[in-house]
């Protein structure tokens, strides 16, 4: 009987944790479909006219576009940087990989607020302020730790080897990474992928000190919404991207099984 008391503690005590961060997810979700023009929890009523009103605003719509590529450019563009760096460090093909692996891991241990103002700055004298080149350039900053932590962490546990042999038995040096290397770390570079974007999606800090005077990403524009005054319609977009964001995971999940790299 002792034995068992602590494993059902654990488990009380673990589902209660889960429970309590998933209580705002929950009250989100369900402010989403209140028939009222402000926030209730319980709701009052059911409807699905706020998830209308958003997908039909000019503002949102306008929103999520920018979003949308700034995540997908800069997670593509964090990729291809990400790997090539991740490939480089690991095989030592540069002299302090060490000091290069920790300068690249910097925008995670940075404030965000502080990239954004040193971006500002920058940006500011160059003349790339309010610029979508600017923007995706600064996602990219902070998108590439991702993909170069993963990508390092699958190198890590690859039998190199494998790559060796492609090369012994005739590929190039691309080929052999292309076929036999590049497919073996596919789950490490699918979940610092949906990292990268994630984060690139979401973020305000950085983003808001560089917009320009005409532009909005979908994180600022619900930041600014708050501010202004809290209605349902920030509950629904707050819904569907936690759907978008859930169904991502899901697929991704079955996909590679990205799990063991996270």
């Amino acid at each position: 009987m002792s034995d068992e008391k602590p494993g059902h503690l654990t488990t009380a005590l673990a589902l209660a944790v889960v429970v309590f961060l998933q209580v705002p997810v929950i009250v989100v979700v369900l402010a989403a479909f209140s028939r009222t023009a402000y926030l209730t929890i319980p709701p009052q009523g059911l409807t699905f006219a706020w998830f209308g009103k958003v997908l039909s605003d000019p503002d949102y719509l306008d929103a999520i576009r920018l979003s949308l590529i700034l995540a997908v450019g800069s997670t593509v563009l964090s990729l291809g940087l990400g790997i090539a760096a991740a490939y480089a460090l690991f095989r030592r093909l540069v002299p302090a990989s060490e000091a290069i692996t920790s300068f690249l891991m910097a925008p995670l241990v940075f404030p965000s607020v502080v990239i954004g103002v040193a971006l500002l700055q920058y940006y500011s004298l160059v003349g790339l302020r309010g610029s979508l080149a600017g923007l995706l350039v600064a996602h990219v900053v902070i998108t590439v730790p991702y993909i170069v932590r993963a990508a390092l962490a699958s190198l890590s546990g690859l039998d190199m080897s494998v790559e060796e042999a492609a090369r012994v038995l005739g590929a190039d040096g691309v080929t052999a990474f292309r076929l036999v290397t590049l497919p073996l770390i596919k789950p490490g570079l699918v979940a610092g992928s949906l990292f990268a974007f994630i984060t690139s999606l979401d973020n305000v800090p950085v983003t808001i000190f560089l917009l320009g005077a005409r532009q909005q990403t979908l994180p600022v524009l619900i930041f600014t919404s708050v501010e202004h005054g809290v209605d349902p319609s920030v509950a629904a977009i707050s819904t569907l991207l936690i759907a978008a964001t859930g169904l991502a995971l899901v697929l991704a999940e079955r996909w590679t099984g990205f799990h063991r790299f996270v």
